[in-house]
């Protein structure tokens, strides 16, 4: 009644207030338009009294726009016109849904163009359609459809970009700094406050989207939308991001006529759209920001997906972690990008004979003379070959198809997939089992790995690690794809490698027995290189499978662990004794500068996969280093100092997060794959009681895990277990897989509708027991056993013997009205 009447006196004491149930109020003396979400979380004002303009966005009754606003507008030759240059009558009209305003007229010589804004109010966002009429097709520098004027570089931390990437506000640092991508749609957040403003564009199938981010003369963020029929250039070589430049993009023609986009606002709560759950022991915001900051920035644009970023304008092929960077995301729009980012590369990065280019830039300069293509940005690295791109391709492309399940894309990658690793494994020359780099000797002063500033040449241990993952995974793929014989070459290959990989040294090998570690790599001329301990090679033999032998693993482990604490450094260098002065390059010098023995996390995930399983408790040990570094400064550099854990570099690399993407695989162990959910943890008891859902093929997943206490839930089915699993529903029927290895040996059939809730007690080769809580009636389908075998099963109190058929199967048919609990052993008569 309160609110009823003071509607009616205000329409009585106001008479030119008009005012609409359905969130509008339109003050036309003031020629003001409010409008507003029912849950009062969103605003808009829109101001037509000079020009037409949105003056306020506010959230939560904060407001972020500064005193240009929002509005929208073209620049052509003859200079710059928009919606706030409005002169002529607006004419509002009252809409079923919202209101509408027409006769929005401006523009610049020849080419005039005619507006109408349509607003509506769906739930709690505000949908903004503009409809623009061109009056004659011609050439423009800029357009704002719309340009969206923040306050200041404050009022955002950043912005989640739906590609997958963010704009970090406070590398804007200079006045007119501006990234661009080819994508329209962000949401921006402040993670003091917790609100955020989610913008999400729906283009007409024809219009192709970009957005630019940039720092205005009048010290604003503006965020500018632009809508055209074909996809926009750069105009500064391939740059993304252009220092104290607005013009990003080249000019680009539109044509006569119509063309409408339709922008929906909403209010986001930041702190529960983007939660990362209840995390016991680890500092959940911290995670969330590290992984919504530098985990994202390595995305430089559509098709661009890598580590060093976007304010450099990089990206390094020889990197094999981004898939595992999208799986610790959990954003579908970062994995549907990494996917069109190896095509891109496949069909653009990849010679014909299958070498696969190392890097992509902006611009000339870093090149080995006459690899750079001005076109495609792809080139040979200046340092030398560096052969990790074979292997990292291949890495890249099988961790991804494991997130996005897509067999057809798999199968589009195969032949590349194949090339790529038949053009290393043609180099051994000498038959020994290890592949050769493209440089012989230190002598050359050429680089044949990530590390590109140290000469390491001929048999690399750090690159036959990576093959030795990449040989591995993709004869797992090759099976997948229904080609037996090709993944057991890969896999004959991957154990000869492993093999040659672990005999001392003085036998072809890499061990040294004398220095306890793997040495680096072996010039051509038998000489040994790289004793010094360096992290990354010795962590690779580890963590991809080629060391598992604990008395080795132990003494390389125990050995790092002991010379990290003793020099009190937050995570690990690169290596911790100097190179030769010959085997690094002149700005290597003196030790511990650059990559002769500085601190890169980027590595850290295979420093957390090693320590893991020998002793998880030093690997979370550094996944909160790195956290606690995070919260000091953001973790924004290429590599930190070993003397003083100081930032340098002016880089920043995304791989930096590895070691929280390793918290999600090694400790929590998140196993998302092709057919199925999968859990194999190794969880330290401080991290008891975690619990967080995760989304893997529009599925959403909870997931609760304690120690040898694992607990993965659905919408339609749960699992427990004290053991690894892996799960998948699909229609009525459950899926179970002991130890999330390939198999399903438990299928659990329900009626449509009904639920399946199981705890696993025991699934051991004598013993299979579960136990089902939910009703209804099941079918259960138990696989893996012996062909022709009697099994002894047990429902609760009732005793029935089954025979296993030819395919080693038995089924049998239960109602369920209370908790039955199900027991399968074999036996002898």
């Amino acid at each position: 009644m309160t609110r009823i009447l003071a509607i009616i006196i205000s329409f009585i004491l106001i008479p030119d207030l008009c005012f609409s149930q359905n969130g509008i109020l339109h003050n036309r003396a003031a020629k003001i338009i409010t409008i507003t979400t029912p849950d009062q979380k969103l605003s808009i004002r829109i101001d037509y009294s000079k020009g037409c303009i949105i003056k306020q966005v506010n959230l939560q009754n904060k407001n972020t726009i500064s005193s240009s606003g929002v509005y929208t507008g073209i620049t052509a030759g003859s200079g710059t016109a928009s919606s706030a240059d409005q002169t002529g009558d607006i004419k509002i009209t009252n809409t079923p849904k919202g209101i509408s305003l027409s006769g929005i007229t401006y523009g610049t010589g020849a080419l005039q163009i005619k507006e109408t804004w349509d607003f509506t109010i769906k739930g709690d966002k505000i949908t903004w359609d503009i409809t623009r009429n061109y009056s004659t097709t011609s050439d423009l520098e800029d357009m704002a459809f719309p340009k969206w004027n923040f306050t200041d570089l404050s009022v955002w931390k950043g912005g989640i970009i739906d590609n997958g990437g963010m704009v970090w506000c406070k590398y804007l640092k200079q006045i007119n700094d501006t990234y661009g991508v080819h994508t329209g749609g962000v949401t921006f957040w402040n993670a003091d406050s917790g609100d955020a403003l989610r913008i999400s564009p729906q283009p007409g199938s024809a219009s192709k989207m970009a957005s630019k981010y940039s720092h205005s003369e009048n010290g604003e963020f503006t965020f500018t939308q632009l809508l055209t029929d074909s996809k926009l250039q750069q105009r500064h070589h391939l740059s993304r991001f252009v220092s104290q430049k607005y013009d990003v993009f080249a000019p680009f023609q539109v044509k006569k006529g119509r063309v409408k986009l339709s922008l929906e606002l909403q209010y986001i709560d930041y702190n529960k759209e983007y939660a990362r759950g209840t995390l016991p022991g680890i500092d959940a915001p911290a995670v969330r920001e590290l992984l919504n900051t530098t985990g994202r920035y390595g995305v430089v644009d559509n098709n661009i997906v890598g580590a060093n970023g976007w304010l450099t304008n990089w990206k390094c092929l020889h990197e094999p972690f981004f898939a595992q960077i999208g799986m610790a995301l959990n954003d579908p729009h970062y994995i549907k990008n990494l996917a069109a980012t190896l095509d891109q590369e496949r069909d653009q990065a990849m010679l014909n004979d299958g070498r696969v280019l190392s890097r992509w830039h902006n611009v000339p300069g870093d090149e080995i003379p006459g690899t750079y293509n001005p076109q495609t940005g792809y080139y040979e690295a200046m340092w030398g070959y560096t052969i990790d791109s074979q292997t990292g391709y291949v890495i890249n492309t099988s961790e991804l198809f494991e997130l996005n399940g897509d067999l057809q894309w798999l199968r589009a990658h195969q032949a590349s997939c194949e090339k790529a690793l038949d053009w290393l494994i043609k180099r051994d020359s000498n038959d020994n089992g290890i592949y050769e780099m493209m440089n012989n000797g230190v002598a050359e002063k050429k680089a044949s790995d990530w590390l590109d500033i140290v000469w390491a040449s001929f048999e690399n241990a750090f690159v036959n690690a990576q093959l030795y993952e990449a040989l591995t995974l993709w004869a797992k793929c090759e099976t997948i794809l229904g080609n037996p014989k090709m993944a057991g070459h890969y896999s004959a290959i991957a154990a000869r490698l492993k093999s040659a990989f672990n005999r001392p040294v003085d036998e072809g090998g890499f061990w040294s027995p004398a220095k306890q570690q793997y040495v680096y790599w072996r010039d051509k001329d038998n000489t040994i290189h790289g004793d010094n301990l360096v992290t990354p090679v010795n962590f690779a033999a580890i963590a991809f499978g080629l060391c598992d032998d604990k008395e080795r693993i132990k003494l390389i482990l125990d050995q790092i662990e002991q010379r990290t604490t003793a020099e009190h450094l937050f995570h690990w260098p690169l290596c911790f004794d100097s190179f030769k002065r010959e085997e690094v390059s002149d700005g290597n010098w003196p030790f511990p500068k650059y990559e002769n023995g500085d601190i890169f996390p980027t590595w850290g995930y295979l420093g957390i996969n090693a320590y893991v399983k020998y002793d998880k408790h030093i690997a979370l040990k550094f996944i909160n280093h790195l956290l606690d570094q995070y919260k000091k400064d953001g973790l924004s550099s290429q590599r930190y100092s070993r003397t003083t854990q100081l930032g340098l570099g002016d880089d920043i690399l995304a791989g930096i997060c590895t070691s929280i993407t390793a918290l999600y695989k090694d400790i929590y162990g998140l196993r998302p794959k092709w057919n199925r959910m999968g859990l194999e943890p190794n969880m330290p008891e401080t991290l008891n009681g975690t619990k967080f859902s995760y989304i893997h093929r529009h599925t959403v997943y909870h997931l609760e895990l304690s120690v040898n206490d694992y607990l993965m839930s659905t919408g339609s089915f749960s699992v427990k277990s004290n053991e690894s699993f892996g799960a998948d529903k699909s229609g009525n029927t459950l899926k179970f897989y002991p130890g999330n290895k390939d198999t399903a040996q438990l299928l659990v059939r329900a009626d449509p509708g009904n639920r399946i809730d199981m705890k696993i007690t025991s699934w051991k080769n004598d013993v299979f027991a579960w136990t089902i809580s939910s009703h209804g009636n099941y079918q259960f389908t138990i696989n893996g056993l012996q062909p022709g075998s009697k099994y002894e099963v047990v429902t609760n109190k009732d005793i029935t013997r089954l025979q296993a058929n030819n395919n080693g199967s038995i089924s049998l048919n239960k109602h369920c009205s209370t908790p039955v609990n199900f027991s399968i052993r074999e036996i002898s008569h």
